[in-house]
């Protein structure tokens, strides 16, 4: 708090551990203090979340029970959000025990952050990933290039709204109706 002032947004816990949000702009200064306050000496992963509620597929009330139950209003998780799109960070001391910290910063329409590489070099891969996944830029980045994909893939697959046509094609699987359990009050309507 000392490091970030009014950068810092909101904080909440979580399993003991502080989930702290922080503005956009402070993203990279977020990782310089933990690292350089903190001791947190360790990335463990940097990626990032799509809160727009899934898109319904099939008819809604048509009894389809295969598609896991979504949220239907946008949700944001412990410390907040404004945006669609957060980031999403962990960084542990390896000297201190159980000193972990999980960061969260929105991205904002224009789908760029500060890339932390220049502070964790393991950012590298993490932040690639979700360039390539979910479309978010890293300034200062030394080289965003494809993990998975081919370079003339289009669109950005853990995006809730790409679509998934296995999905539409072929319900995903999921709760379905099941028969009743052996010596239940089905059985003798069913013997009848």
């Amino acid at each position: 708090e000392a490091e970030l002032g009014e950068a810092l947004i909101d904080h909440a816990v979580m399993a003991g551990d502080p989930v702290v949000r922080v503005a956009p702009g402070a993203w990279r200064q977020a990782a310089i203090a933990c690292k350089e306050r903190l001791g947190c000496d360790y990335l463990s992963f940097v990626s990032a979340i799509d809160w727009m509620p899934a898109p319904i597929v099939g008819e809604e009330g048509s009894g389809d029970t295969s598609t896991p139950a979504q949220p239907r209003e946008q949700t944001v998780g412990l410390a907040g959000g404004e945006t669609r799109f957060q980031l999403l960070a962990c960084v542990e001391s390896t000297r201190a025990p159980f000193r972990r910290i999980v960061l969260k910063c929105d991205v904002g329409d224009d789908l760029r952050a500060e890339s932390w590489v220049p502070v964790y070099a393991g950012a590298d891969w993490h932040e690639r990933e979700a360039w390539e996944m979910f479309g978010i830029g890293f300034e200062g980045h030394p080289s965003l290039r494809h993990l998975y994909l081919p370079s003339e893939f289009e669109g950005y697959p853990l995006r809730k709204d790409f679509p998934l046509l296995a999905r539409e094609v072929k319900p995903w699987p999921g709760l379905v109706d099941v028969e009743g359990m052996p010596g239940g009050g089905d059985d003798e309507e069913a013997a009848e």
